[in-house]
C-alpha cells in the first residue's frame, strides 16, 4: 500500500471511532501549542479495526501531546490537563495531556536515566517506545495531518516493533507484556531482532 492509500486507512478508522472522531470534533477547543493526539491510543484504535473489535477495547486512555517552552512548571501542566479532561468529560476515557517540553524535568526520576530537552512536540513522538505507536494525528483545514516518522507500515500491518531511540528493552518489554493480553494476534518483534 502507498503512503497515500495508508493515510487515507488511517484517517478513515480514526473517523470511525466514536472517542477519537469526537476529540477530532472539538479540536479548537483544546488550544495548546504544537498539540497532536498521539501514542498508543491510536496504534490499538487501528488494531481494534484490523481485528474486529470495538474501537474502544484496550485503550487505557487517550493522550495529547503538545509544546510550551515559555511554562515548564508542573502546575500549569496539571492546570492543562484538568481542563482537557472538564472538556471531553462526556468521554468514558482518561484524557491526559502532557507538555513535552518538560519531560526531561522528570523522566530521570521515573525511568532511571536524563534525556536531553526535546526541540517539539515531533521530536517527542519519534522517541515514543515503538514505531507503530509513534503516530500522531490532528485536523487541519481539510482533513486530518498525519505525523509518522517511522512510516505506517507496522502500524498498519498490526506490528509492534522497539524504538530504540530512547527506550530500554525492560520499557519496551512491559508494554508489548498488555498489549499481547489485549491483542493476541499482534506480530511482536523481539527487542533482540532490531
Amino acid at each position: 500500500m502507498d503512503v497515500a492509500s495508508q493515510n487515507s486507512s488511517l484517517r478513515a478508522i480514526m473517523a470511525a471511532s466514536p472517542l477519537v472522531s469526537t476529540i477530532l470534533e472539538r479540536w479548537s477547543s483544546i488550544n495548546l501549542p504544537d498539540c497532536w493526539l498521539s501514542g498508543s491510543a491510536i496504534a490499538q484504535t487501528a488494531w481494534n479495526a484490523a481485528f474486529g473489535l470495538p474501537p474502544e477495547h484496550g485503550l487505557a486512555d487517550i493522550d495529547l501531546v503538545y509544546f510550551d517552552d515559555a511554562d515548564l512548571s508542573e502546575e500549569r501542566e496539571a492546570r492543562q490537563a484538568a481542563r482537557i479532561r472538564g472538556l471531553f468529560s462526556d468521554l468514558p476515557i482518561w484524557i491526559d495531556a502532557k507538555n513535552e517540553a518538560r519531560v526531561h524535568l522528570w523522566y530521570e526520576a521515573k525511568f532511571g536515566y536524563p534525556i536531553a530537552p526535546y526541540q517539539s512536540s515531533e521530536q517527542a513522538i519519534s522517541t515514543f517506545p515503538t514505531t507503530a505507536g509513534a503516530v500522531a494525528i490532528r485536523p487541519d483545514a481539510t482533513s486530518i495531518s498525519i505525523f509518522a516518522p517511522f512510516g505506517l507500515d507496522d502500524l498498519l500491518n498490526c506490528t509492534v516493533r522497539p524504538n530504540k531511540v530512547q527506550i530500554t528493552q525492560a520499557i519496551y518489554e512491559a508494554k508489548v507484556a498488555r498489549w499481547r493480553k489485549c491483542w493476541p494476534r499482534l506480530t511482536i518483534v523481539d527487542w533482540q531482532q532490531v
